[in-house]
């Protein structure tokens, strides 16, 4: 008995790990996962899609299909990995979110709680929720715009051909987030400590803003998981194009490990050469000490070279730093 349960598990296992397919009908994928639904409106495809497999629904409505299946696999956990992503229709579903987590589901939250928390007397405490639920709106607002308008551009401009040695898609990813910590936090406030009975709306606001936070717990993932790696892939394309036209000369220096590494993680490289602290470092470079640490750790990972002495070796030999400028330790 106990072995046939374990080999009903097993096969329940492979079944979820077996990847949607361009063959597979796109009904089946919605009845695996009715969730599925917001990915198909935000690749823009129609419903109405009767027995068409998925293939034939992204062709009607001009979604690449390659894309469209990595959300999904992805999103129900089945692989997704060596998918040929194209960037354009993954930025229009990525905005397409953005969207609907800012002009649709977080104002739809707010109205329920206006509605379910006491405001219709001076109470300091409704207010000061909501005061809570608009600044992490404001947070997710600045967020998302930042992503349309500079993320998104800084692929635009490579997808174009037009690289930039000031930025790499690796800067943003030490800072990026889901933003769905402060959210649950808030769930947790009126589950635990906001003492009130039969209140349906709020019940409701809830499970709308658990909802919300796997959303972005999701969201944050497609973006990780699939948008970066695409835009680093995108990266090393030009940088080797660009190699391919360089001297030989030239060819043998973009060789040097140096050239794998971000401007900002020079300029940490120098700074840690020069003796500073993180906080020195933070204080000079405007970033957070959380983030100093980060890019330290993400640099000794990359080249393996994780103490002081070795990055100030590493950044003299790869003419980093001159050796005048750097602090000599006792």
């Amino acid at each position: 008995m106990e072995f046939y349960g374990s080999f009903v598990f097993n096969i329940f296992v492979m079944a979820k790990k077996n990847s949607f397919t361009q063959d597979d009908m796109l009904r089946t994928l919605i009845e695996e996962n009715p969730l599925l639904l917001v990915v198909l409106n935000r690749f823009g495809i129609s419903f109405g899609f009767g027995d068409k497999t998925v293939a034939a629904a992204c062709a009607t409505d001009g979604v690449d299909s390659r894309s469209f299946l990595a959300v999904c696999n992805l999103v129900c956990g089945k692989s997704w990995s060596g998918q040929d992503i194209s960037l354009p229709s993954l930025m229009s579903y990525l905005r397409r979110a953005h969207t609907y987590f800012l002009d649709f589901l977080l104002p739809s939250i707010r109205r329920k709680l206006i509605e379910a928390v006491n405001c219709t007397d001076i109470n300091d405490i409704a207010f000061l929720l909501l005061k809570f639920f608009d600044d992490y709106v404001q947070e997710v607002r600045n967020h998302m715009d930042n992503e349309n308008e500079n993320i998104f551009s800084y692929a635009e401009q490579l997808i174009e051909g037009k690289s930039r040695e000031d930025f790499r898609i690796t800067d943003y990813l030490v800072s990026h987030g889901s933003m769905a910590e402060k959210l649950n936090e808030l769930k947790d406030i009126f589950i635990r400590h906001y003492h009130i009975k039969d209140n349906d709306i709020l019940t409701s606001a809830l499970i709308d803003i658990i909802s919300c936070g796997d959303e972005l717990t999701s969201h944050c993932e497609i973006e990780n998981k699939l948008f970066i790696p695409a835009v680093e892939k995108l990266e090393k394309d030009l940088k080797l194009s660009s190699r391919d036209k360089s001297a030989a000369a030239d060819a043998e220096t973009s060789d040097s490990p140096a050239d794998s590494m971000t401007a900002r993680e020079k300029e940490i490289i120098c700074c840690v050469a020069k003796g500073m602290s993180n906080k020195e470092i933070a204080d000079t470079l405007c970033l957070s000490v959380h983030t100093v640490t980060t890019y330290r750790r993400n640099i000794s990972s990359k080249l393996q070279i994780h103490s002081a002495a070795g990055l100030t070796i590493f950044a003299i030999l790869h003419n980093l730093i001159n050796i005048e400028d750097i602090k000599i330790l006792p």
